[in-house]
């Protein structure tokens, strides 16, 4: 069980934070403030090390979690709310000044770090060494400092290293290179690898194969090429380590035996929140008194736009829409649709009639026989809305002979129209205005119905930080950088296989976690009986497949040899200018990270540290065509530092003068 959380909040003297410790896990209530002489007792300090686990939460908690890590890459674009598109587009809007999301994660990261400081420092002193969780709560310091001092620099590149606690106001600061910020992290995540246990105490705590993940990843990150200008000395040693944790945590963690079991979610604490494979979760649930400011936030962001279409309406099963990340072509395009049921796994494409009350009549030109200008196209219960995503070349759809279909219909690819990377085809968004960033195909690996009501923004789900499916990709990355392509083979395939269709799965089947409604009693509040959640998809119609079949397509898939993978077509090798096995190996990982992986808010860091973002942007990502847009890879692989932290930084005790922070800013900011 998850424990009763209890929260107090304390000032962290340092770079001007606030943070929130607790005593356990689930229910939080703001109480009187503390000093940090309450972290001088075994007491306190077992309250400041849950507290540090807020840091987990704080990447699904609002609107940086996906402006940091899916705009502006290859699967995800601006959709219908612009607001944050200077994220996508590369724009002048993105500066130090400007970037809205930018001092949270500076200031939050910082904040678990000052924690993490005074954890380190103090368990030492004033914890008993034989206690049964003195290794437990030092690990856990380690942990948090490594895994935040991570994100920052995987964004910002060196970042001002902090690593004891600060007694009093401190603002002299200043930057360390990513060579000294690495060290660090491999230094902290290897202790908490050694302190942690290899069972958790209570469910979401850190474990040993957390601290390996992150040893793995962090690892990986030194060796990529962002940092081939310094880095030549530890690689060959980095790529050991990623394989040896990388494989160590695949053995500790079993990957979940269908790809669906990672998204069935049915209800807060259930057997999904479970699951083998998940490595590190941050913890939510449906006590509102532990939600916090912000909750779970991640499931508002992908959901396209479908409470305005007649016949439908926003309930808790479909999820709230802020409709921010649109799925671009590449998205669609990278799976093999046919046989990888990761694609139907990962997205929606099918709503039921909810609202049948209000549900679109026919036009009389295209009214089927039996049927009039006076009656409804659909019924309650009955689909409502069909996403059909078909290849270029298909002949069967066209603007007109759509109309003859009772749901509203999003056709990718109407008859004779060409392949696109990007830009507009077919019907997809608004086809009565134009506005054809509102209906896409959208993830629904986040779909929340466990919420308190239809506009709820609380989500309920756990996020998922870390699952083995990562380090099977890490681990075969590691080993395509040493030339074992052979060897990287089997990681590849236990992924692969595990996508394919079991024999006798029905594929036209639809499971995310918009589901939840059927065990949350404000699920049934909106009045009628039906759901605009879905149980089925549009597999067959968009394959323009005729007959139903149940044969397994797991060999499909597989790999036999490494040839397969760089023979394939599926990769866009050749617009990526890939030619050598080199090339083409980092090219396919990555596609595979996207099918694997796909909008886990992990894209934008994966794509800077191999340099791989601007090209992938440029063709896959609409954002290029923006007025304005001017990606730069000397600028843009990394985010600028936050302007708020520049101005309160002082050199003896006196503010900076606009020089010295321009050197202290990242270039071309």
């Amino acid at each position: 069980m998850k424990v009763h959380k209890y929260i107090r909040t304390i000032i962290i003297a340092g770079l001007g934070i606030t943070f929130a410790c607790s005593e356990d896990f689930l229910k939080e209530e703001l109480t009187t403030k503390d000093s940090t002489q309450n972290f001088e007792t075994p007491e306190g300090l077992d309250k400041l090390a849950i507290g540090m686990y807020k840091t987990f939460e704080f990447h699904f908690n609002y609107e940086w979690a996906y402006c940091l890590t899916n705009y502006g890459t290859d699967e995800m674009s601006v959709a219908n709310d612009a607001t944050k598109a200077m994220w996508n587009d590369y724009t002048s809007s993105l500066n130090p000044a400007n970037g809205g999301e930018l001092a949270p994660i500076w200031d939050n990261m910082y904040g678990g770090i000052s924690s993490a400081n005074l954890l380190i420092s103090n368990v030492p002193k004033f914890y008993d060494a034989e206690s049964a969780n003195y290794n437990t709560r030092l690990g856990e310091g380690y942990f948090v400092r490594g895994f935040n001092y991570l994100v920052l620099v995987s964004q910002f590149g060196g970042v001002p290293l902090v690593r004891e606690p600060i007694e009093g106001p401190q603002t002299d600061f200043s930057r360390n290179t990513p060579e000294e910020c690495y060290e660090l992290i491999l230094s902290d995540l290897k202790k908490a690898y050694d302190l942690l246990p290899t069972t958790p105490s209570e469910p979401g705590r850190l474990t040993k194969w957390a601290a390996a993940h992150y040893l793995a990843k962090a690892s990986l990150f030194r060796a990529s090429e962002i940092n081939d200008s310094w880095n030549t000395a530890y690689k060959a040693a980095d790529l050991e380590n990623v394989i040896k944790y990388g494989k160590e945590v695949i053995a500790a963690h079993p990957l979940c035996s269908d790809f669906v079991e990672l998204w069935n979610y049915t209800a807060p604490n259930g057997a999904n929140e479970r699951a083998t494979e998940v490595v590190l979760a941050a913890q939510f649930s449906n006590e509102t008194s532990s939600q916090g400011r912000y909750g779970n936030q991640v499931h508002l962001y992908y959901p396209s736009i479908y409470q305005n279409l007649a016949g439908v309406k926003r309930d808790i099963s479909g999820d709230r829409e802020f409709s921010r990340m649109r799925t671009t072509n590449y998205a669609l395009d990278i799976y093999d649709r046919v046989n990888d049921s990761r694609f139907w796994k990962s997205f929606v494409t099918s709503y039921r009639c909810n609202n049948p009350t209000a549900a679109p009549k026919w036009d009389e030109a295209y009214a089927p026989a039996g049927k009039t200008k006076d009656s409804v196209r659909f019924f309650g219960g009955e689909e409502a809305i069909l996403y059909i995503v078909n290849d270029a070349g298909d002949a069967r759809y066209t603007a007109d002979n759509i109309k003859y279909r009772a749901p509203h219909m999003f056709v990718r690819y109407f008859s004779g129209e060409s392949v696109a990377t990007t830009g507009k085809h077919g019907n997809f968004g608004y086809y009565e205005t134009g506005d054809w960033r509102a209906r896409y195909v959208a993830l629904s690996k986040f779909r929340d119905g466990s919420r308190e009501t239809v506009a709820s923004q609380f989500g309920r789900r756990d996020g998922i930080l870390a699952r083995s499916a990562e380090d099977c990709l890490m681990v075969a990355e590691a080993l395509g950088r040493q030339g074992k392509y052979s060897d990287a083979l089997s990681y590849i395939n236990n992924l692969r296989e595990r996508a394919g269709y079991s024999d006798g799965e029905d594929r036209s089947k639809h499971v995310d976690g918009g589901q939840a409604y059927k065990t949350n009693a404000a699920g049934h509040g909106s009045g009628t009986n039906w759901p605009v959640y879905s149980e089925t998809n549009t597999y067959y119609e968009s394959n323009n497949i005729a007959s139903t079949t149940t044969a397994a397509t797991k060999e499909n898939l597989k790999f036999s040899n490494a040839s397969d993978i760089f023979n394939s077509t599926r990769e866009f090798y050749d617009i990526l200018g890939a030619s050598s096995d080199a090339e083409k190996f980092l090219v396919f990982i990555l596609n595979e990270r996207s099918r694997e992986l796909m909008g886990e808010l992990l894209r934008w860091p994966d794509l800077a540290r191999t340099k791989q973002l601007e090209k992938r942007w440029r063709l896959f990502n609409d954002g290029n065509t923006v007025s304005g847009a001017a990606f730069s890879a000397s600028t843009h692989s990394l985010r600028p530092i936050p302007q708020s932290f520049l101005n309160a930084v002082t050199k003896n005790g006196v503010a900076l003068t606009d020089a010295e922070k321009q050197a202290m800013q990242n270039p071309g900011y």
